[in-house]
């Protein structure tokens, strides 16, 4: 049996008319072998499960699903991905099809020339397709984000992301913490490397965020994530020494 080297994790809600053909760009964009999906299915009311259970009997590699009964969030979806995940390496990307799969090999490449334990690769979103109205929102929150968390990235919230699983699990776990992983690897005296991905227009199905739910919520948690870094006390060992008769 091959060893799994990428867990896909993909949080979905509401995304039956997206996922077919994601999923299949996602298996085109990595070694089946040694990749493994995680659809984590958040409380949908659409045909997202029946979907799934429809491709997996053909499926060219792992395709697993975790269930909410009810709608619990993107964090708690992507967590809930991350604990059932097999791989050395998460990759999350949105459901919704406007993350381009075909960059997961750049991430996957970028990963292999990182030097330190802990780190995140995330995409920086090049030419968006979103509205002007929430191209705006997003520009105005990434500079207040990068004033107030000094985080390393222009684009913290593109869902195209690659980091060790065990550094997401040293993470501390909140309702919106996918939005602030760079800041949160960054505490852990983790790197921060930007890769310049692909973004696409959402032609299907609508978005589960607003400017109320981004917004408000958004200043709440930068707040706490801010004094969590401000209280870290994380330092490094110079050498443990054992003494042994």
């Amino acid at each position: 049996m091959h060893q799994i080297e990428v867990s896909v994790v993909l949080p979905a809600k509401n995304e039956a008319k997206n996922l077919s053909s994601l999923l299949g760009e996602i298996v085109h964009s990595v070694t089946p072998e040694h990749a493994e999906i995680i659809v984590v299915d958040d409380g949908s009311d659409d045909d997202t499960s029946t979907l799934i259970a429809t491709l997996a009997g053909g499926f060219p590699l792992m395709l697993r699903v975790i269930t909410h009964p009810r709608s619990c969030g993107q964090s708690t979806s992507v967590y809930h991905g991350v604990l059932a995940a097999q791989g050395k390496w998460i990759v999350t990307l949105d459901a919704d099809g406007q993350n381009d799969p075909a960059d997961i090999p750049k991430l996957i490449e970028t990963a292999k020339q990182v030097n330190s334990p802990h780190f995140c690769v995330i995409g920086y979103r090049q030419k968006r397709k979103d509205t002007r109205w929430k191209r705006v929102q997003s520009k105005v929150a990434n500079r207040i984000r990068q004033y107030v968390l000094d985080d390393d990235t222009p684009d913290t919230g593109c869902g195209l992301k690659l980091l060790p699983r065990r550094t997401f699990l040293l993470l501390p776990y909140f309702d919106h913490m996918h939005r602030y992983i760079p800041a949160l690897t960054k505490r852990l005296g983790g790197n921060i490397v930007c890769v310049p991905v692909n973004h696409r227009a959402r032609h299907e199905g609508q978005s589960n965020y607003n400017a109320w739910n981004r917004g408000w919520a958004g200043i709440v948690d930068m707040l706490g994530v801010r004094w969590l870094m401000y209280r870290n006390k994380l330092d490094s060992i110079n050498e443990i020494f054992t003494h042994e008769k």
